[in-house]
């Protein structure tokens, strides 16, 4: 069988095509950014934030959450996946938030919103396309441990990044 060769016309088709399709391509990355860039990806501050009884916010019903009182939800159906250890404190839970406070102030795209002498309610904002996540840090006196929760305000999944982002915090908490 002999091999075929494209004819020049086709070829010329193909090229054209990939060169539209790397125009769309840019063009859509560019859209996507800035969208980002103004906002259009940080979502709405929920209006259930804070204790109630002694509870964070129960996680989210999507994989884009941690909590450490995801046990007090047993029939949450995203209870295994946002389930996540407390922090563990000795002294005052006054002196923990304290220092997680100064642990958000200084993480890069981090803003505490509200600090209280138990309580710490930050969010944390992506560089390039502004997603916005909302954390809580509680400390209860009486177990010696510090509640959080975090939860990505939009999209179904968060690929990890809010269980990352408070693993990075307990250990830098643990390291103080």
């Amino acid at each position: 069988m002999a091999a075929t060769r494209a004819s020049p016309a086709i070829r010329m088709a193909v090229r054209k095509l990939m060169t539209w399709l790397l125009y769309a391509l840019l063009v859509l990355v560019v859209a996507v950014f800035a969208a980002g860039q103004a906002g259009l990806f940080a979502g709405k501050t929920p209006a259930d934030l804070g204790l109630v009884n002694g509870r964070l916010k129960p996680p989210s019903r999507t994989e884009n959450s941690v909590s450490s009182q995801a046990g007090l939800y047993p029939d949450h159906p995203m209870k295994a996946y946002a389930e996540i250890a407390p922090f563990k404190f000795s002294g005052e839970g006054r002196a923990a938030i304290d220092r997680i406070r100064r642990i958000v102030e200084t993480t890069p795209g981090a803003r505490v919103i509200r600090a209280e002498p138990t309580y710490v309610y930050a969010q944390f904002q992506t560089r390039w396309l502004k997603f916005v996540d909302d954390a809580e840090f509680f400390a209860d006196n009486a177990a010696k441990v510090v509640h959080v929760r975090s939860a990505s305000r939009i999209g179904r999944g968060d690929l990890g990044v809010n269980r990352a982002r408070i693993e990075a915090i307990r250990a830098r908490f643990a390291a103080q």
